[in-house]
């Protein structure tokens, strides 16, 4: 330890840096840094570690031994989910160093995990194959209920959580048959790009009929915690984005509309069963792999780049590399209408 160091201990840096980049970014991001960090201050606990002044190069090094080989209780890190780890604790020393609580070299030492091509890419997605099936099961046996509401616009509409968390009953218009997203960041609903991301987007009419129906039948005739009227409901008031991820995780397991268990799984014993294991189910996808799977549906459908683009407030790089599923066969098609037979 350095003579020229401040003393504090971890969980005062952790204070200390939340703290400092509260105005900087996203609540959800500082959400995540917190989580991250967290578990560093756990594992420096857990070293006998109780000054900050005593990590150095080798302490960050046997943290990243611990989470590629070990982390507790949890999966260990692959490439990407470390390089996120890592790329936040550096973060944090860097802010320490300010206050003299680390040297202020040490963070510009950290080396980042190296990522192959392809790697920061995830795969899991919803095809359109499930989604129909799912969303003629829902349509069947639990119409305009407002979790079948959620699925179907999540994939009528390439929504994220957010999105769907932020809509009010204004935000529908059903003359026009649209919906609107807007950011509403002093009434605690903000949609992931704030202003950037708002938009107006239009959806057929057998949809705003299903809206039409839940609002009708469906939803609970209440308001948020700032006089709004939400959308999507429970008895409390606005649904959370939990509750809006659960219904991703209950209604995308196989089991749920009537088909057979693709893992051998006795539905009699099996625990995911239990819709608050929902998420436990191998064949579960959240949000995010639903919406991957209605960007592509909507690509290999023809639609323009720019559009889905638009409508789904992604940018086209992004949606390329991230969100568009389809196989190189796949494009390849889709570029077949468009070339000339003759040039």
């Amino acid at each position: 330890m350095s003579d020229d160091l401040d003393p504090i201990t971890p969980e005062a840096g952790l204070s200390y840096y939340l703290d400092a980049r509260r105005y900087d970014v996203r609540p959800t991001t500082l959400q995540s840094h917190r989580a991250r960090l967290q578990s560093f201050i756990d594992w420096l606990d857990s070293q006998g570690i109780h000054n900050m002044n005593d990590v150095d190069l080798r302490t960050v090094h046997a943290y990243q031994v611990y989470k590629r080989e070990d982390n507790g209780e949890n999966e260990p890190c692959n490439a990407v989910t470390m390089q996120g780890q890592i790329s936040t604790l550096r973060r944090f020393l860097d802010h320490l160093s300010d206050i003299d609580a680390v040297p202020e070299s040490l963070s510009e030492r950290i080396r980042l995990p190296k990522i192959e091509p392809g790697e920061d890419v995830d795969e899991e997605f919803l095809d359109s194959g499930r989604a129909k099936a799912i969303l003629e099961y829902m349509n069947r046996f639990e119409y305009a209920t407002p979790h079948h509401v959620a699925i179907l616009l999540f994939w009528r509409t390439s929504a994220r959580r957010g999105d769907l968390h932020a809509l009010d009953l204004k935000d529908f218009d059903k003359d026009e048959n649209a919906l609107s997203f807007v950011h509403r960041p002093e009434t605690e609903t903000r949609l992931k790009n704030g202003y950037k991301g708002e938009r107006d987007v239009s959806i057929q009419p057998d949809v705003a009929r299903v809206i039409e129906d839940y609002i009708r039948a469906n939803r609970h005739s209440v308001q948020d915690d700032h006089g709004r009227f939400p959308l999507f409901t429970t008895t409390l008031g606005r649904a959370s984005l939990g509750t809006i991820q659960q219904w991703a995780y209950r209604w995308t397991r196989p089991c749920v509309i009537g088909e057979g268990c693709p893992h051998d799984r006795d539905p009699s014993t099996c625990e995911n069963t239990d819709i608050s294991q929902a998420s436990g189910c191998p064949s579960s996808m959240g949000p995010h792999a639903i919406r991957k799977g209605s960007i592509t549906a909507f690509r290999d459908a023809g639609t323009p780049r720019e559009v889905v683009s638009e409508r789904g407030d992604v940018s086209e790089e992004v949606l390329e590399k991230h969100y568009d599923k389809a196989n190189a066969r796949d494009r390849m098609r889709r570029r077949r209408e468009f070339i000339p037979e003759e040039i």
